[in-house]
């Protein structure tokens, strides 16, 4: 039997900011469980998934919010929901602060517990509005509007509603919220199924690593010849590439083929402050250990966006990873391998200025750069076919369909290709009518629609190449700008890289 057809299957419902972060960790859980995205709300989220469960099977649903709310008690399957704790109000109203002194806080009834006690001991000051219906949810974002609130915290749906009005939105939950979701619908998976055949466990109880990095590029047969040549060292590994290349998928690999008893711990580095980093990472001398920590002792911890980690807590963190590896090394404590992700290459930020360089070497035991789509020969081929087969028939595309979706771009890389896939077989599954037309695309895919639109102008008409000023000019512009190298970048027009190039070749520090 195949594995994979042994794997719990978990369902998740969104059509707001919720979805993207749900697709997000669903990545991590790809060798635990199959994870198919449902791109819709309410009544029309609930009758697809009665009908599917006809022909398909679902061990769980996994929902936020006021679509949580409507699931409850209406499905045949169990639903968890995705609650957010003190820890993600505390990291959200944290991010929201940033951008705007004055906080609204938008939640569906039921989300969170009463928050003035909590409020009150944290010393914050909250404009809180809760809501049950979407027409409640757009009025508690207009009368926070009109109080002068200037940013809101809140469900998916209320920051949808808030950008609606021009107002920035930051999600109340995070990757832990949607991590405890997942982890409680593979308990319910168990639970519900005990006699169901599953693959022999790996060493420590983890189930052995499938091949979850599907292509046949060379640059792929490449990248997995690397990551089995790296897992079973104990050095430290930073995963580079692009949003939706991988960099998860690479870290699972990495900590399931490694001979480590233990878990994969995740650490998101965007918006974490320094009280936060603190607590997740500090080694008492009095013995005390962190929960992160601890969970990830024998196994790996993975540092995820680190490249978003302002540069004065990464002195924080290089403190902090050196006290881990000396309290390990001389009194038995965490052995934790470190494995770090980035969107750019840790190296030119170095260069930059914008990390720093202890840090960087610290780090950089092994380096792994991921491909992009683009970069990967044939692959979105086959990419295509596998995702437009997983869940139910082979959907069938025309000629014209398939060439158009070959010819995108797929800036979101592989994640942009598998949920667009998802929705292409959502909607032809829902209603079948023969091969899929590029007709059907543009109804059920107009944004891929405008986004070759403007790749193709872009083709036609491409910008001129920034002509680099002297060196003279270079100093007075940037003696203007009182050495701000930003208001610099966007004086010229021109990327940081290419700046710092400039600055270089013209002896200017």
């Amino acid at each position: 039997m195949n594995t994979a057809d042994t794997l719990p299957v978990i369902w998740t419902v969104s059509v707001s900011r919720l979805a993207g972060l749900l697709a997000d960790v669903a990545l991590e859980y790809a060798d635990r469980a199959r994870v198919h995205a449902i791109d819709l709300a309410f009544e029309q989220a609930h009758q697809v998934i009665d009908q599917r469960l006809y022909r398909e099977h679902c061990d769980a649903v996994v929902a936020g919010g006021a679509n949580a709310a409507f699931l409850r008690g209406r499905l045949q399957v169990p639903l968890v929901t995705v609650q957010a704790s003190g820890f993600d109000l505390i990291g959200a109203l944290t991010r929201a602060r940033r951008i705007h002194p004055a906080v609204g806080l938008v939640t569906h009834a039921g989300d969170l517990p009463d928050i003035d006690p909590f409020a009150h001991a944290f010393g914050l000051e909250l404009a809180h509005r809760s809501f049950e219906t979407r027409e409640e949810a757009r009025d508690c974002v207009a009368d926070l509007k009109a109080r002068g609130v200037g940013v809101i915290v809140g469900t998916g749906m209320a920051i949808d509603f808030a950008e609606a009005n021009g107002l920035p939105g930051v999600l109340l939950y995070s990757a832990d919220a949607v991590r405890r979701s997942f982890e409680q619908a593979l308990q319910l998976a168990r639970a519900n199924a005990p006699a169901l055949p599953g693959p022999r466990p790996g060493r420590g109880g983890r189930k052995p690593a499938r091949q979850l990095l599907l292509g046949e590029s060379e640059a792929m047969t490449a990248l997995r010849s690397r990551i089995a040549l790296y897992a079973p060292q104990p050095s430290p590994v930073v995963i580079s590439g692009e949003a939706g290349s991988g960099k998860g998928l690479v870290a699972r690999q990495l900590h399931a083929a490694s001979a480590r008893n233990g878990r994969l711990q995740v650490l998101g580095c965007s918006g974490l402050d320094a009280s936060s980093l603190e607590s997740e990472l500090a080694y008492s001398s009095s013995g005390q250990r962190s929960p992160l920590l601890e969970s990830a002792s024998a196994g790996s911890l993975l540092l995820d966006n680190i490249d978003e980690l302002p540069l004065p807590l990464q002195g924080r963190l290089l403190r902090l990873v050196d006290a881990t590896a000396q309290a390990r090394s001389h009194t038995g404590g965490h052995d934790v391998r470190l494995l770090a992700s980035c969107s750019q290459p840790l190296a030119a930020q170095v260069a930059d200025g914008r990390f720093r360089a202890d840090l960087y070497h610290r780090l950089a035991g092994l380096t792994l750069a991921l491909p992009a789509l683009r970069e990967r020969t044939g692959d979105a081929a086959l990419l295509l076919d596998h995702y437009l087969a997983v869940g139910g028939p082979v959907v069938p595309l025309s000629a014209g369909a398939r060439d158009f979706l070959l010819a995108c771009p797929w800036p979101g890389n592989v994640r942009e290709l598998r949920m667009m896939a998802e929705r292409i077989a959502l909607h032809w599954r829902h209603r079948p009518q023969g091969a899929v037309e590029v007709s059907h695309l543009q109804q059920w895919l107009p944004e891929l629609f405008s986004q070759t639109a403007t790749v193709t102008v872009a083709a036609q008409h491409p910008p001129a190449a920034p002509r680099r000023p002297d060196g003279q000019s270079l100093r007075q512009q940037l003696h203007r700008f009182g050495g701000d190298r930003q208001r610099l970048m966007a004086h010229y027009q021109v990327s940081r890289t290419t700046l710092w190039r400039w600055l270089r070749q013209a002896g200017v520090d």
